[in-house]
């Protein structure tokens, strides 16, 4: 892809954007950046773009920006139905994000995972295993590192492991991953994609451009992904936390095992037992681990020794302090109610669970059942919290924190000895924090100065 002397616009100057945007400008095309922030909201980003010799147009969008270009790149938070972009693929311009752009730079194999929840756990995970057995390892993408800032060190030895989301694979062409992960669907970002049908073909994407020669790992206890089975033209293989399965990972008898081939030998990975993270979700993470991992020839002697040394990751069931017989856990990326309903299924009671945030038109009244058994108070903050407290009303005790600073106060000051304090907001983050980091970090620093 020669982009030399190319007009290129890149649209959204979150981490991936700017990174492609100084990419862009190294290959020697002619870049442009244009952002919906004014100048002073891009203060940190500007000076540096523009000693690079990138224009910047900031404070919202020109259709002549636009229209002058010989290639787009939008940023994953940018939806492909924005008035300009719809106007430039109307007539005949190329539009495709960051992931595209970076996979037909990238050296080397792709491991791509996916999912309504436990993308990062997988992915970190699945990125452990590989470097622990000493392969050449890359770990990137919606995880926090842009794919596009793996190309400089990718080499044809290098396994590219990647977290993409469905924002990411609603623009890619070519992206073209040896072995694909979808670890579950399940409701999520209907305020960007419009319909559950139309989130779950963005999605199915992911396997799109595999053939014969890739695989792709499927979860055969989530009803709509073993549905995507019938889509694909690669290998299929599954992993399941409740029966055994033709080809993949499953447990049997507290075992992890491995199974290649229909009908082949089953091969022991490791005792349930050795896994450290919480929850039966976690294990299924686990489960798909194990499926990458084996299908890049990694031992199951070195997958039970890295999976054995993994704990969880940040900004999920990560346990922050035990105070007073009190444990308080940081679960700010779960973002949807899925996520939340796992992290309330870890424990058995005794929850004071705080919710909230910006509501993604999702429907809280499907957590009743399981709130009603073990949850003693929900603390709801946010813009979701009028949504919230309508829909669980009656359920459980509600507390109308409004600020995540009450919301800590006052589950601590009502918790008892053996209870548990969770933040597992089921929404997202942009209402009051610059995102789900940010509210993790914010969580811990109240959690540390509780005395």
């Amino acid at each position: 892809m020669d982009l030399k002397n190319k007009r290129v616009l890149v649209v959204g100057l979150g981490k991936s954007g700017l990174s492609a945007a100084m990419f862009l400008r190294a290959q020697g095309a002619r870049v442009t950046v244009s952002d919906s922030r004014s100048a002073v909201a891009l203060a940190k980003e500007i000076p540096a773009l523009l000693e690079a010799g990138i224009m910047v147009e900031s404070g919202g969008h020109g259709l002549l920006t636009f229209r002058r270009q010989d290639l787009i790149v939008i940023s994953p938070g940018v939806p492909m139905d924005t008035p300009e972009v719809k106007q430039v693929v109307a007539f005949g311009l190329t539009v495709i994000g960051e992931l595209e752009l970076a996979s037909r730079y990238l050296l080397g194999q792709v491991v791509a995972i996916t999912g309504s929840n436990g993308k990062t756990t997988t992915t970190t995970l699945v990125g452990k295993i590989l470097s622990d057995a000493g392969v050449p390892t890359q770990v990137g993408g919606n995880i926090g590192l842009p794919v596009i800032d793996l190309v400089a060190k990718s080499t044809p030895e290098t396994v590219n492991v990647l977290e993409v989301s469905s924002f990411q694979l609603e623009t890619i062409e070519d992206f073209h991953p040896r072995i694909a992960v979808i670890l579950n669907i399940t409701p999520d970002h209907l305020d960007r994609h419009g319909s559950f049908e139309k989130y779950v073909a963005a999605k199915e994407r992911i396997f799109e451009r595999q053939g014969a020669g890739d695989a792709l790992v499927l979860n055969g206890d989530d009803r709509v992904t073993q549905m995507s089975a019938a889509r694909a033209k690669s290998e299929v293989f599954w992993f399941s936390g409740t029966k055994a399965v033709r080809r993949g990972a499953f447990v049997r008898d507290g075992v992890i095992v491995w199974v290649e081939k229909e009908g082949g030998v089953t091969e022991p990975i490791m005792p349930v037992s050795e896994v450290h993270l919480k929850g039966a979700h976690n294990i299924e993470n686990v489960l798909a681990a194990v499926c990458a991992a084996r299908l890049a020839k990694v031992s199951a002697e070195s997958i039970r020794a890295s999976v054995a040394t993994f704990t969880a990751v940040e900004h999920r069931l990560e346990l922050v302090r035990k105070l007073n017989g009190v444990e308080f856990y940081n679960d700010s990326k779960a973002t949807n109610v899925d996520a939340t309903m796992k992290a309330v299924a870890s424990f058995s009671k005794g929850i004071h669970l705080i919710l909230g945030g910006k509501d993604k038109d999702s429907n809280y009244g499907t957590m009743a059942e399981l709130l009603k058994e073990r949850v003693k108070a929900v603390y709801t903050i946010g813009s979701a919290a009028e949504k919230i407290e309508r829909q669980l009303h009656g359920v459980v005790k509600m507390v109308a924190a409004g600020t995540m600073q009450t919301a800590v106060t006052e589950a601590a000051k009502a918790a008892a000895a053996g209870d548990v304090v969770l933040l597992s907001p089921a929404c997202s983050s942009f209402d009051q924090f610059e995102n789900y980091e940010h509210r993790g970090r914010v969580f811990r620093q109240l959690v540390d100065e509780l005395i």
